[in-house]
């Protein structure tokens, strides 16, 4: 392995501290914070102004400077969801061996962007590019639970119902709505037999780097694996798992 660059380390941690949540920090936070030398830090800081990642406020305060917005565009232009989303379901996959999907919303359907398939000889048959009722599925419930109120009732206004995949499907409006307050509150979904008699689901939402929710992550589960333990398990790792994807897209919590 090459060897750490001391200085760049320390200027790295600088910038770092930002993602705290501070809007600015003074010399002798830093001194303190990173317990480095007072030279040290005003080297560091100098060369970091000059190089316009910090910029004095004039009170003695630094903060984050115009190259770090730069950098940060830059990050988010090169991401690709259904790159980063794929990488980010094999490896809840992995640790789970059961199927993970991730889907968005277009219009009243989800639509199934990347998929891992589970190792276990019984599992759910399914493919990316499937589009099914967003509010028949797990990843469909999230995303339709993430949606501003104006655009929900819109979505779920008479004149289009619910239609039904199986008989377990939730075609009743007032309780779809139920269903989504519950989704915000615990920050899951869940969906047993709802699109099809074989399966339940549970999923979570994935952020970009403005916190607004862009998909969905679930893992999907034959009704033979699916127990009250094993949901719970699964509710916590396609939590994480979705949480680990937001966090590639630049999402800050």
């Amino acid at each position: 392995m090459a060897r750490l660059v001391p200085a760049v380390t320390r200027a790295l941690d600088i910038l770092e501290l930002f993602l705290e949540g501070t809007d600015s920090i003074s010399a002798p936070d830093i001194v303190r914070t990173l317990e480095l030398p007072r030279t040290t830090v005003h080297e560091l800081i100098a060369t970091l102004v000059e190089r316009r990642y910090l910029v004095a406020d004039g009170s003695g305060r630094y903060r984050l400077g115009v190259r770090v917005h730069q950098l940060g565009s830059r990050y988010a232009e090169q991401l690709d969801l259904v790159r980063e989303g794929r990488a980010a379901a094999q490896r809840v996959s992995d640790q789970c061996q059961e199927t993970v999907h991730l889907g968005i919303l277009e219009g009243r359907d989800v639509v199934y962007i990347a998929k891992v398939d589970s190792t276990h000889a019984v599992r759910m048959v399914s493919a990316a590019g499937l589009r099914l009722p967003a509010h028949c599925t797990a990843v469909g419930k999230m995303l339709l639970a993430s949606l501003p109120e104006s655009a929900l009732n819109e979505l779920l206004s008479p004149e289009h119902p619910l239609q039904a995949m199986t008989p377990a499907t939730i075609t009743d409006p007032a309780a779809l709505r139920a269903d989504l307050d519950e989704a915000r509150s615990c920050g899951a979904s869940f969906e047993q037999c709802e699109s099809n008699l074989d399966v339940a689901c549970v999923a979570a939402p994935v952020r970009d780097h403005t916190g607004n929710v862009v998909a969905a992550m679930s893992i999907s589960v034959p009704l033979i694996r699916w127990t009250p333990q094993r949901r719970d398990e699964l509710r916590k790792l396609v939590t994480a798992g979705a949480e680990d994807l937001s966090e590639h897209l630049g999402y800050r919590g």
